[in-house]
């Protein structure tokens, strides 16, 4: 039987704001949804160009871009149609969004000095030099357009959907208790994120021959294939554990990225990111370009992977308090 929620204190209704972030959000799962047979046409323009032809590389960006598509449709409508699921689920996404944008934009800024320089190593034989000063308006209008893509849009829509009137809006038209009801949005997030790890680990082995950084090596073929796959499993079983506020998937996802940390610091100072794509299957002409074109060295790697796990971890710590004390879980099947 269905619950119904009492409605909320006096609020203004945003009905109207939600339909137009609905159509917005529609329209950028429909940009997504061009990306995928944009990604298969660029490989073919690789193979076009003196590259050799391997579709299996786009699968990971095809699943990526083809999964964001529905979701960002599928959460569109829901927005149009005023749905509480739809409002908490664009919430999670635009903070995630946020997140990642913000990192971006702080990477962006720390690799903005070199772009003249990739600029120029991207440079074919015969094209010619660029105009003075033109290197600052091209990486203006990178950086710029970086932030309001990364940045400033997300926020907006975190503004928006995070708004209390927005909040009640949905839940007077929608008084009806969903399943993203009975999780708190914090710790849903993560279970989500782990959802979409699943689906990416479950394409390595085909995508990327299996290729898995572990402990100083790059495990390949079948043995690199079977740790990718328990590693999906251990996701998914993570994702359905803090869905349910189950401690055994909090404790459990702690103590793999603590390893997946100690992994990659190892692998990566032992072994240069080239090795990688050449296990992948990348042809050598593509390696040859991104070895011109590349900023990413060793020691960008290994740091990358320390930094990043310091926020991760501590977000793993914050939505510890939502998970009862001396209970498994506190949610009815």
């Amino acid at each position: 039987m269905e619950t119904v929620i009492p409605p909320p204190v006096a609020f203004k209704d945003r009905k109207a704001g939600l339909i137009v972030f609905g159509v917005l959000t529609l329209l950028a799962g429909c940009l997504s949804a061009s990306f995928v047979p944009l990604t298969i046409l660029a490989q073919s323009m690789t193979a076009t160009h003196g590259g050799e032809l391997n579709y299996y590389t786009t699968i990971p960006a095809v699943v990526l871009y083809g999964s964001a598509a529905i979701a960002l449709i599928w959460l569109g409508i829901g927005s149009i149609l005023t749905r509480r699921w739809a409002r908490a689920l664009l919430l999670i996404a635009s903070w995630s969004a946020l997140f990642i944008g913000s990192i971006s934009a702080g990477m962006m800024a720390f690799m903005v000095r070199r772009f003249p320089e990739l600029m120029r190593a991207a440079k074919q034989p015969g094209q010619p030099e660029l105009p003075p000063g033109m290197d600052t308006v091209v990486i203006v209008i990178i950086v710029a357009t970086c932030l309001f893509l990364y940045v400033f849009i997300p926020l907006i829509w975190v503004l928006f959907y995070g708004s209390r009137h927005v909040k009640a809006t949905c839940e007077v038209r929608d008084p009806v208790i969903r399943w993203t009801d009975r999780c708190p949005l914090p710790v849903l997030a993560v279970s989500l994120w782990l959802v979409l790890g699943t689906l990416m680990m479950l394409t390595v082995p085909v995508a990327y021959h299996g290729v898995f950084p572990f402990l100083g090596m790059f495990l390949t073929g079948v043995p690199g294939s079977l740790l990718n796959l328990v590693m999906a499993a251990l996701w998914a079983y993570c994702a359905w554990a803090f869905y349910k506020l189950d401690w055994r998937g909090w404790w459990i996802l702690i103590v793999a990225l603590i390893v997946f940390a100690v992994s990659g610091t190892i692998t990566y100072s032992r072994h240069d990111i080239i090795e990688l794509y050449r296990l992948i299957g990348y042809p050598e002409k593509q390696i040859e370009l991104i070895q011109k074109v590349s900023f990413v060295t060793r020691d960008l790697i290994v740091w990358g992977t320390l930094v990043s796990f310091v926020p991760v971890f501590g977000y793993l710590l914050y939505v510890r308090r939502f998970f009862p004390r001396g209970a498994k879980t506190t949610i009815a099947p």
